[in-house]
């Protein structure tokens, strides 16, 4: 791939690249400073003209007060040609003046103003907020004389940081054309080495370089370097026990949801059982929800004064609050991240292994734990590693059910909303990716030690059951009662959409839904938008991401799965203080706009679509693949006829999930909203912290309604994979 012509056609167009690039950002600066000082020549000008003939103090005093893009020294008379020198000015500029008097380039700026030629300094001058440009121009008297001059001093911090702008644009377009016209001419496959580039352009500016600017704030005080925050941090006794109850409560939650996630999966994939599409609704319920309904829910219901334990039985002293409360929640709540994780993954499993295990003489628990088991072990870890850090960054269940018990990133987020101390709770969120990063590395070595292929070409279509009837009976009595506990925790939801005041006024009343959707139209509209744009790109790119870390062998490979994985272990609260750190300054300017919530979206929910597309990829022999660039398929086309309908659960899972936690997203996104885009669900917060119950309960319910329809209908219009489809054989 490296001749000698192709070298030097990589030289010879860089160059020409460079040569362009020169000439379009030097023409840029140079039309921008042109433009800059035709401005300042005409300010100047028309000041000069204002010099009054008395009371110049006051003249100069007044135009210091106000709004003005200058510094200004009066001078009556030219000094070293004149006898008699009046100065006039007040401030930090009239120090400079008498400072430079007969020092460096003065004799020659007087001399060029006694001439009728304003006088530019080379070098600016710094004092207050920044550099500034010196210019001394010449003052006319009423003959038509030069008898004075006016040194003028502006800013140039604005100038300086614009041209820095342009010129960092040029060099990195300059490194782009570089980089891509290497990897057309020297790349075996260069449709894989643009996706490979892009992938690590994507996660450098909306991953590191947001990450960066938190963690640069640790270390800063007051504009210097300094390990105060971080010494107040880990000296803190309150923060590493928060850190213990972080972790505690992430490693129960994450057993106690893949196991319910499995169970869920293995009926619904594995068994013959009636209504499965309820119940696989159902097990996506909890996460299409505000992540705070479930917590309301609970507490209405089994809190101090609950409905349950006061009116119905009439209990006193129990307490939902603490670790336990926030267990049962979290596990309620996040336990469809692993059932849509391992759904795709136990359908995928060629039942043939099954089968050759039974007719050597083993028994469905011997076949289902020395096969199905560990052929599933890839998804199994994958759910419980999302939901450990999903649980991790979670804040708003513990926020308002923690009670006593503390979790980090509810310490962060009252460091940032309480005490404004933004580099403290930045600090507190950057605590969490320690242990998440440890279990993700565990994963990682354990999974990569074994090969768990079991699509190798045709699938088998026949799928056997591994459950007896007792079996059967006793698992889907489990699954019936979490559903319904599920279901009465909803109901509390919809109820409330129909009550006057719940748990004060249980009198009928639509009040509630006619005020919540003449408040709500416009949050519900942008929300709706928002999620509807992310959900494709963020579907489409985790599956080309996981294609190329699974299929593909590239320099970083490990460091770009990490930068993937990164944004799902960080509190939403330290995303949302990156994205505003890093996009509300030069060179990129995105707060405010629907642009930075979308990307949010996407950046923030990629690990699940990646995780799932690994899990799946790995169960796929990539001889298929192989076979379709034997017969002359590029890339792209494998990608498309091949390997996508192959993954297609993962894919589809993906999709839903995106839509649904954009729908749902309250943490990032509450520091990311403007204006003009505001979001469902932080309207819902804002109406449950007000104990607007009813309101709040209408747009839940209105929330739940919109992504349940969204859901199946992509169900309904992405076919599922016929190569993968498994007709239930006794």
């Amino acid at each position: 791939m490296f001749t000698k012509k192709r070298v030097w056609l990589v030289l010879l167009s860089i160059a020409i690249f460079a040569l362009m690039d020169w000439w379009i950002v030097s023409n840029i600066t140079g039309s921008f400073l042109s433009l800059q000082e035709g401005s300042r020549s005409q300010m100047m000008e028309t000041t000069v003209e204002s010099v009054p003939d008395q009371d110049v103090d006051g003249w100069i005093h007044r135009l210091m007060k106000g709004d003005r893009p200058f510094d200004l020294v009066y001078v009556q008379g030219l000094p070293g040609l004149d006898e008699s020198v009046e100065v006039h000015g007040e401030g930090s500029i009239l120090d400079y003046y008498s400072s430079s008097v007969g020092v460096g380039p003065f004799d020659r700026a007087v001399e060029s103003v006694s001439y009728n030629e304003p006088f530019t300094f080379a070098s600016s001058a710094n004092w207050g907020d920044g550099p500034r440009q010196v210019v001394f121009a010449p003052v006319k008297d009423s003959e038509g004389y030069v008898s004075s001059m006016a040194v003028f001093a502006f800013p140039i911090s604005g100038d300086l940081g614009y041209l820095r702008l342009v010129r960092g644009l040029g060099l990195l377009a300059l490194a782009f054309f570089s980089v891509m016209i290497m990897v057309g001419q020297f790349s075996r496959d260069p449709f894989t080495g643009y996706v490979i580039f892009g992938l690590f352009a994507m996660v450098a500016v909306f991953v590191a370089y947001p990450l960066f600017e938190a963690v640069r704030l640790t270390f800063m005080k007051d504009g210097a370097f300094s390990l105060e925050t971080w010494r107040s941090v880990l000296r803190g006794r309150q923060y590493m026990d928060a850190l213990k109850g972080s972790i505690s409560l992430g490693v129960l939650t994450a057993t106690c949801s893949t196991l319910v996630g499995f169970l869920f999966a293995f009926i619904l994939g594995r068994t013959r059982i009636a209504g499965k599409k309820f119940f696989g609704a159902m097990a996506t319920l909890p996460v299409i929800s505000p992540p705070f309904s479930l917590t309301l829910s609970v507490i209405l219901l089994f809190g101090n004064n609950g409905l349950v334990t006061k009116q119905f039985l009439g209990l006193d002293g129990v307490s939902v609050y603490g670790l336990p409360g926030l267990v049962l929640v979290q596990t309620m709540g996040m336990f469809p991240i692993a059932f849509l994780t391992m759904a795709g993954i136990l359908e995928s499993i060629d039942s043939t292994l099954e089968d050759a295990a039974m007719d050597l003489s083993a028994n469905k628990w011997t076949t289902f734990s020395t096969v199905t088991l560990p052929l599933a072990m890839p998804g199994i870890l994958s759910a419980w590693l999302l939901v450990f850090t999903n649980s991790l960054a979670d804040f708003a269940n513990p926020l308002i059910l923690s009670g006593s018990f503390r979790v980090l990133s509810v310490e962060a987020y009252m460091e940032v909303t309480g005490m404004n101390r933004l580099d403290t709770g930045a600090a507190l969120s950057i605590m969490l990716l320690l242990p998440t990063l440890t279990a993700f590395l565990v994963q990682r070595f354990w999974v990569t030690r074994r090969s768990f292929v079991t699509v190798t070409g045709k699938p088998s279509g026949r799928l056997t059951e591994l459950t007896s009837r007792p079996v059967k009976v006793a698992l889907v009595t489990a699954m019936v009662l979490i559903v319904a506990f599920l279901l009465s925790l909803y109901g509390t939801i919809v109820a409330g959409c129909f009550v006057k005041n719940w748990g004060i006024d249980y009198s009928f009343s639509l009040e509630n839904i006619v005020e919540a959707f003449q408040r709500g139209k416009t949050a519900l509209m942008d929300t709706t938008m928002l999620a509807a744009m992310a959900t494709p790109i963020a579907g489409i790119t985790s599956m080309i991401a996981a294609l190329m870390l699974v299929r593909r062998k590239f320099p970083g490979k490990r460091f770009l799965e990490a930068l993937i994985m990164t944004p799902f272990a960080l509190p939403g609260t330290l995303v949302g203080i990156s994205y505003i750190l890093a996009f509300n300054k030069a060179p990129i300017i995105l707060v405010g706009t629907a642009a930075i919530i979308v990307i949010n979206y996407v950046v923030r929910e990629l690990p699940v679509g990646v995780e799932g597309g690994v899990a799946s990829l790995r169960q796929i022999d990539p001889s298929i693949e192989e076979a379709a660039q034997d017969l002359g398929a590029d890339s792209p086309t494998v990608f498309r006829t091949v390997v996508l309908p192959l993954i297609r659960p993962a894919f589809i899972s993906s999709l839903s999930y995106t839509f649904v936690r954009a729908m749902t997203a309250v943490s990032a996104v509450i520091f990311l909203i403007s204006a003009r885009w505001y979001h469902l669900t932080v309207l819902i917060y804002n109406f449950s912290e007000n104990l607007r119950f009813g309101l709040a309960s209408v747009l839940a319910t209105t929330l739940i309604v919109i992504v349940l329809g969204t859901f199946g209908l992509m169900r309904l219009l992405v076919r599922r994979n016929e190569n993968l489809e498994k007709s239930l054989s006794l």
